[in-house]
C-alpha cells in the first residue's frame, strides 16, 4: 500500500519537476499526511522522498515505533532538529527543486532553515492532500468499522440513557463504549458534541454539566476511530415523547437529507449537493435556520477535501468520501442535524454509516 501511495506521489513529482518532496510533523500537527505516505504514527517526524529514496527522521521516542510502522529508512536524530536535519541533507544532495508543504510550516522555520539553502522550494501543498482524497478499499474498509463501532456504541448508551443524566456523563460514557468495542478513540482532536434542550440551537456546543429533563431532545454528533480513520455520525434522541415541532423538523432534515443524498455521483459539485438540501429545508421556511454547509471530506481527518457548501469550487469524483449532514437551529428552542456518510463510487453513492436509524430515538 505504502509503495503504490509512493508510486503516485513521485508522479505527481515528475509533474513538478521536483527533484525531491519533504514534510514535517511538529507536534502532531500534519501527522495525518505522514502516516498516510510513510505509515509512521508518530507525534515528530520529517521526511525527505526523492525519486529514488524515502527517508523518516524522528527522535528517539520513537525507534521501534518507526521501524514496526514504516518501510523508509529510518534515522533517529538527536543532534538536530528536524528541520535543520532536512534542510542539511537538501545541501549536502543534488536536488535542485524541492517541494514543501508552505501551508504547514511557519514562515519562521522556513526563514531559519530552508532559505539558505541554494535550492529552489516549490510550495507542493497540494500533493498529498490530493492523493488522501481518493480512498482506496482498505481506508474505505476502515471508516466502515468506524461507522459499525460508532453505530453499536450509540445504541448500546441508549439503553443505559436516563433523566437526569448529564450530557458530560453521555460523552464520557459513548467515547468509553467505543473504545470497549475496539476503536482507538473517538475523533482525533476534536470532543464529541452532545447538546440537550434550548442548547442544541448551537452547532458545535460542547458537552456540559447540564442535565437531560423530561421533554427535551439531544443532539449527538460523534464518530470512532480505526487505524487512523474517522467515521462522523450525527442522531437525536427525545427525553418522553417526541413534541410535535421536533417531529415536523426532523421530517424536514430527513427529506433534505436523503434528497441530497441520492443526488451524490461523480461529477456533480459540492454547490449543488448542497443547494438541493437547502432548498428543501428553505421551501419549509427554515432557510434562515440552516447555519451551515451540508457536508464535508472525512478519513484521517474529520474534516478534508471535498467541502460540500455553498461557497465550495469541489467537484466530487470516484473515491471521495463525503458527510451529509443538514440541520435546523431555532434559538430558544434548540436543533436538529442528521449526519451520515457516504462514498462516492461509479454509479453514484453508497453510505457507509448505515442510514437506518435517523428518526428521533425516544428514551
Amino acid at each position: 500500500m505504502i509503495k503504490t501511495r509512493l508510486k503516485k506521489l513521485r508522479a505527481l513529482m515528475s509533474e513538478q519537476k521536483l527533484d525531491a518532496f519533504i514534510l514535517i510533523v511538529d507536534e502532531r500537527a500534519n501527522s495525518e499526511s505522514c502516516h498516510y505516505i510513510s505509515g509512521f504514527r508518530g507525534s515528530s517526524a520529517g521526511l525527505i522522498i526523492s525519486m529514488d529514496e524515502e527517508i523518516l527522521i524522528t527522535d528517539g521516542r520513537y525507534t521501534t515505533q518507526a521501524k514496526l510502522q514504516s518501510p523508509f529508512k529510518i534515522i533517529i536524530q538527536s543532534e538536530k532538529s528536524i528541520p535543520e536535519y532536512l534542510a542539511d541533507a537538501v545541501k549536502s544532495s543534488s536536488y535542485s527543486r524541492v517541494g514543501f508543504e508552505a501551508e504547514k510550516i511557519s514562515h519562521a522555520a522556513f526563514t531559519k532553515y530552508f532559505a539558505p539553502v541554494k535550492a529552489e522550494f516549490i510550495d507542493a501543498s497540494g500533493l498529498i492532500p490530493k492523493l488522501r482524497r481518493t480512498k482506496d478499499t482498505y481506508e474505505v474498509e476502515k471508516i466502515k468499522q468506524a461507522a459499525k463501532i460508532g453505530r453499536q456504541a450509540y445504541g448500546n448508551l441508549l439503553k443505559k440513557t436516563f433523566i437526569g443524566m448529564s450530557e458530560v456523563e453521555f460523552d464520557v460514557m459513548l467515547l468509553q463504549e467505543i473504545k470497549l468495542l475496539g476503536a482507538e478513540k473517538g475523533w482525533a482532536h476534536d470532543d464529541f458534541i452532545v447538546a440537550s434542550g434550548e442548547r442544541s440551537a448551537m452547532c458545535h456546543a460542547p458537552a456540559t454539566i447540564k442535565k437531560f429533563v423530561q421533554g427535551e431532545t439531544v443532539t449527538v454528533d460523534y464518530g470512532a476511530m480505526v487505524e487512523g480513520y474517522m467515521s462522523d455520525i450525527t442522531r437525536n434522541f427525545s427525553l418522553g415523547p417526541v413534541s410535535d415541532k421536533a417531529k415536523e423538523i426532523n421530517d424536514i432534515l430527513l427529506k433534505a437529507h436523503n434528497e441530497a443524498a441520492r443526488s451524490l455521483r461523480p461529477g456533480i459539485s459540492g454547490k449543488e449537493v448542497d443547494a438541493i438540501a437547502r432548498k428543501v429545508i428553505a421551501d419549509f421556511g427554515y432557510g434562515k435556520n440552516f447555519l451551515h454547509g451540508l457536508g464535508h471530506g472525512l478519513g484521517l481527518e474529520v474534516h478534508e477535501a471535498p467541502r460540500l457548501s455553498r461557497t465550495s469550487t469541489d467537484i466530487l469524483q470516484i473515491g471521495d468520501v463525503v458527510t451529509i449532514e443538514p440541520g435546523i437551529y431555532i434559538e430558544g428552542w434548540g436543533g436538529l442535524r442528521i449526519e451520515d456518510d457516504y462514498l462516492i463510487t461509479p454509479a453514484g453513492a453508497e453510505c457507509l454509516t448505515i442510514n437506518d436509524n435517523q428518526s428521533i430515538n425516544t428514551i
